[in-house]
């Protein structure tokens, strides 16, 4: 069976971004990282100007219709070190090195249209690098198929760089015109500690998810009857494989505990993750303020609090 997504009109490639994910993702699967759901055909559309009633001009997504199955802990336990293995699987390349270039050179050309070349042979790669197959001078999208956001595409030195320019940036310019202003000098404070570096550590860029939460963890059967987890609608981009991790405890994930056990086991996470998790929390929150209402003010404030203290 096969599943379909079709693109936005306002957003042609945004199919053509997902599979490219997908298919970077499945790379990490077939050296033991987290499985992915199969890509079997994608095609971008024509453009803005396509018909709303004609999904051959939005592009279409075709994916391997997957059916859904009830986790239990032994599969978490699987699921959690797969991921882990999905993240040390960038610096773990033959060759492999730490991330290439600096702040200085986000948003260059090498950045936009390059990061396939860095992550296609096993050569340096910076916080913000997109996927082998990301459509050239496309911006990265997160969010629902039907309303992504266009982000940025600048590669960094620093995770904190990288999260403040290309990922809060473009989602606060959006927010702040409809919001208080003391909740905007609260983000914007957040915002700013975030790009000191000052929140920044030693690990390396990995490649994440991007967009982790429990709706994107399909449990399904394999073959063997086996129950197992497979990564669907990613964000993908090398990033910080704490975001992975925060984004499965934001809106709650099947046993995991038990997830987070066999993640540990197969590649323990720094000191104080847990303390860490609104850290990584509060660029998805603010996209879900944005897009979805002022229900998630709250939890999008609570965690630039959380920020300030860390």
């Amino acid at each position: 069976m096969v599943f379909i997504k079709h693109a936005p009109a306002a957003h042609p490639q945004a199919t053509m971004v997902e599979a490219a994910g997908l298919r970077w993702l499945t790379r990490a699967a077939e050296a033991g990282g987290a499985p992915v759901v199969p890509v079997l055909r994608a095609t971008p559309g024509t453009g803005p100007g396509a018909g709303p009633g004609s999904d051959a001009q939005r592009g279409a997504l075709e994916l391997e219709e997957l059916s859904s199955r009830t986790p239990d802990a032994e599969a978490a336990q699987r699921f959690g070190a797969a991921l882990a293995r999905t993240h040390v699987w960038l610096a773990s390349r033959p060759g492999a090195a730490g991330a290439a270039g600096g702040a200085g050179d986000a948003g260059s050309a090498g950045a936009a249209s390059g990061a396939g070349d860095a992550a296609s042979a096993a050569e340096p790669v910076g916080f913000g690098t997109l996927p082998p197959e990301h459509p050239v001078g496309t911006p990265a999208y997160f969010g629902p198929a039907e309303q992504p956001l266009a982000l940025g595409i600048g590669v960094h030195s620093s995770w904190g760089a990288f999260t403040a320019a290309e990922r809060l940036d473009p989602v606060l310019r959006a927010l702040e015109a409809s919001i208080t202003v003391p909740d905007k000098a609260l983000l914007r404070a957040a915002r700013d500690r975030i790009d000191s570096g000052a929140l920044d550590d030693d690990e390396p860029p990995a490649l994440i998810h991007g967009d982790l939460w429990a709706g994107n963890v399909l449990w399904t059967r394999t073959e063997a009857g086996a129950v197992e987890a497979v990564l669907i609608d990613p964000a993908a981009h090398a990033g910080h494989r704490e975001t992975d991790i925060a984004l499965l405890h934001l809106f709650g994930l099947p046993e995991l505990d038990a997830v987070i056990s066999g993640y540990q086991q197969e590649h323990a996470l720094r000191e104080g993750w847990r303390e860490r998790i609104p850290l990584h929390q509060l660029f998805c929150l603010a996209v879900h303020w944005l897009l979805f209402g002022p229900s998630y003010r709250g939890a999008t404030l609570n965690a630039a609090e959380a920020v300030l203290r860390l």
